[in-house]
């Protein structure tokens, strides 16, 4: 799935950026890549366990072997009178004495590698074939063979060890053979019981990570439901913060932009609301004024032209504020440039009393200015200041038309400006 990133406000070419399909979303991601890892761990155990008890019990089983093949061919060297009567004759009563006949079994070979006395009633001239015997009677040392027995099948360790006589000369060998069988089932018991471990402790990892997936999950599904909810216009929803920990502060954070929307759209309606009262000012005026002049209210020259400049005057401000308007961008950023420069604040003062005094007189209203002789200049944007008297005059009349007087005064206090607006209401 493809989706192109705009980025015009920024003057940047547009981006594609490649979004991978996720199987099972979050879930099934969260599990593939935990469950992975915990596979292959316990995939590595189990290979571990398995060739560590595999060499543990081959070396016990070779070592014992090893030992009682060395201890019988010392018995045999430390006793040997160069009688092959003897030998027999110890070799039978070796085989006799034996105790552990449903454990192992004991051979003695002669010189030439046949059998000719066993625990385990071997017919006698038998070869053993395998290779322990040959290694141990040509290069006089303890031979080991783990594989098949070529006589019976089955999977057999044996160990032989040459038997010689005091002056090293070779007369036989002696032989021990055990079967694998019980070592190998004790071997796969010990596998099959890792395996069942690791299949518990997988079904234990997939059990808590769903519990911990469920805890991240839930709370990601609560804010893509309030997300939905904002992108709707249901502004100022809020989350419940249950963890203090990421998702506690992405809460925090979806709160805070929540906050900020809602009160974005509260400005933006109080500013919707006094843009539609700075244009229904000058609007009011010049309806006012020219309803006066249409109905002769203005009986001298003087009093029409004065009706007139304000007329013209509220005209060229209502075009600027419409000009603002559509540089709203900058209003936005804060970045609204004033008109600065000196001038008498009592002029706009009185221009904004003279605009209103006839609409207040019909309404009932009585208006009482009071200004102290002299000039009173002040540095600022004269549209500004003159908008601000308009709109306490329009609020004074709009809360004090139950007083029925308005009492506007100018003076200099302090070394300051002051302009003081009063009603009964």
């Amino acid at each position: 799935m493809k989706y192109r990133k705009k980025q015009a406000a920024r003057g940047k070419p547009a981006q594609e950026v490649r979004v991978q399909h996720s199987p099972g979303g979050l879930k099934g991601r969260w599990m593939i890549n935990s469950l992975s890892f915990v596979v292959c761990i316990l995939a590595a155990v189990i290979i571990f366990v398995s060739m560590g008890i595999s060499s543990y019990y081959y070396s016990n089983l070779r070592g014992n072997l090893v030992t009682r093949a060395s201890e019988t061919a010392g018995v045999f060297k430390k006793y040997w009178t160069n009688s092959e009567e003897q030998f027999i004759s110890m070799a039978d009563q070796h085989v006799a004495d034996f105790k552990e006949k449903d454990k192992l079994e004991l051979q003695f070979i002669d010189r030439y590698g046949r059998v000719f006395c066993s625990s385990s009633g071997l017919a006698t001239d038998s070869i053993p074939g395998t290779s322990d015997v040959e290694r141990a009677m040509g290069d006089k040392a303890i031979s080991v063979f783990t594989g098949e027995d070529p006589q019976t099948g089955e999977r057999v360790m044996s160990v032989s060890a040459p038997l010689t006589t005091n002056h090293g000369e070779l007369i036989g060998a002696v032989r021990y053979i055990t079967s694998l069988e019980l070592a190998e089932r004790q071997i796969a018991i010990v596998i099959l019981l890792s395996i069942v471990a690791s299949l518990v402790f997988l079904v234990l990892v997939v059990a808590s990570n769903r519990y911990f997936i469920k805890s991240i999950v839930e709370p990601v599904m609560k804010i893509n439901v309030i997300a939905g909810e904002i992108a709707a216009g249901r502004y100022g929803m809020r989350l419940q913060k249950v963890y203090d920990d990421e998702i506690g502060e992405l809460c925090d954070t979806i709160n805070y932009m929540s906050d900020e929307i809602s009160r974005a759209e509260r400005m933006k309606n109080d500013f919707i609301s006094s843009v539609s009262h700075e244009l229904r000012t000058p609007l009011t005026a010049i309806a006012g004024w020219s309803e006066t002049l249409i109905a002769g209210g203005a009986q001298d020259r003087e009093e029409t032209m004065q009706g007139l400049e304000i007329i013209q005057k509220e005209s060229r401000r209502l075009t600027q504020m419409v000009e603002e308007l559509l540089d709203f961008s900058r209003i936005e950023s804060g970045r609204m440039k004033l008109e600065v420069g000196p001038f008498d604040v009592s002029i706009e003062l009185y221009e904004a009393i003279y605009m209103y005094e006839n609409l207040l007189e019909d309404a009932g209203i009585q208006v009482a200015y009071h200004k102290e002789e002299g000039g009173y200049f002040i540095s600022g944007d004269r549209h500004r200041i003159k908008q601000v008297f308009l709109n306490v005059l329009d609020n004074a009349a709009k809360y004090g038309k139950s007083g029925g007087r308005i009492e506007i005064s100018l003076r200099r206090e302090a070394g300051n400006v002051v302009v003081c607006v009063r009603d009964w209401g």
